[in-house]
């Protein structure tokens, strides 16, 4: 199995996913791989990359959103696991978010994106993506009371400014109640503690009868850590953050807009 990130790991930096790429997914997956997207991103966002890929609708084959939050089975986008944020957590990160008037704060329920205060360069990189939100014209966070929150993230211009937002969160939250990463040089990223694409690669590898050591993870960022120390082969393509090439087995030659993943499929599965 491999499991993979989507953004500035698969995906050029336009967003768009290269022909090579695609290609070596469907020749991993003739060999009865599975190829597992595994993405802080909604599903919803990515449906049309599994079209490429040739596993849109397919049964028996999945996808992991949220930083693991949802995974996926891609025939119908049948949900196997569902793990929720508390209500509660969840509405105190939030409003801690919605304090701060430089911070766009995301709320992704298990379908749908609500943004709260967005800002213009952040909601022209969601676009790029084919992310579509809906802006929260309030901060009344009870609206969501009979959903499922998967993650509330916040986008913010710096990593002083991320890390700060951070500890007013923790300030607010305990620690222990939630496991915070980072992302896309813009995001800080707060989902339940035990939470993460580790966990997730982990549980759908049980579901599958996979062990980890047969798993191969590749990302570039700090939320991809967890899925990398989770794996027996964790890969970092060439332009990830240093602490995920410390943590990689394989570095790739290639960066993210030059067919990294078709590379690592080459070398490891074909």
């Amino acid at each position: 199995m491999i499991v993979c990130d989507l953004d500035e790991t698969l995906m050029n930096d336009d967003g768009s996913l290269s022909a090579k790429n695609a290609e070596a997914i469907q020749a991993a997956a003739a060999k009865g791989v599975y190829f597992v997207p595994n993405s802080g991103r909604s599903y919803t966002s990515f449906q049309n990359d599994l079209e490429t890929m040739h596993l849109r609708n397919q049964p028996n084959q999945y996808s992991i959103s949220y930083n693991g939050g949802l995974i996926l089975e891609n025939k119908d986008n049948r949900p196997i696991a569902i793990n929720a944020m508390p209500f509660e957590v969840a509405k105190t990160v939030f409003e801690a978010g919605a304090a701060n008037k430089k911070a766009a704060t995301h709320v992704y329920t298990q379908d749908k994106l609500y943004i709260y205060n967005p800002v213009p360069e952040d909601s022209a990189y969601l676009k790029n993506r084919g992310v579509s939100f809906q802006e929260m014209k309030n901060a009344d966070f009870d609206q969501f009371k009979d959903d499922n929150i998967m993650k509330v993230i916040m986008a913010l211009p710096t990593m002083p400014e991320r890390k700060q937002m951070r500890a007013d969160v923790e300030a607010k939250v305990d620690p222990k109640n939630l496991a915070v990463t980072y992302s896309s040089d813009r995001y800080v990223e707060f989902n339940p503690a035990g939470i993460d694409k580790g966990s997730a690669s982990v549980q759908l590898g049980e579901l599958l009868g996979i062990k980890p050591e047969e798993i191969i993870a590749a990302g570039d960022n700090s939320n991809d850590l967890p899925m990398l120390k989770a794996v027996g082969l964790p890969v970092s393509v060439a332009n990830g953050i240093d602490s995920v090439k410390e943590v990689a087995k394989y570095i790739t030659e290639a960066d993210n807009n030059h067919d990294a993943l078709a590379e690592v499929i080459n070398k490891f599965v074909l």
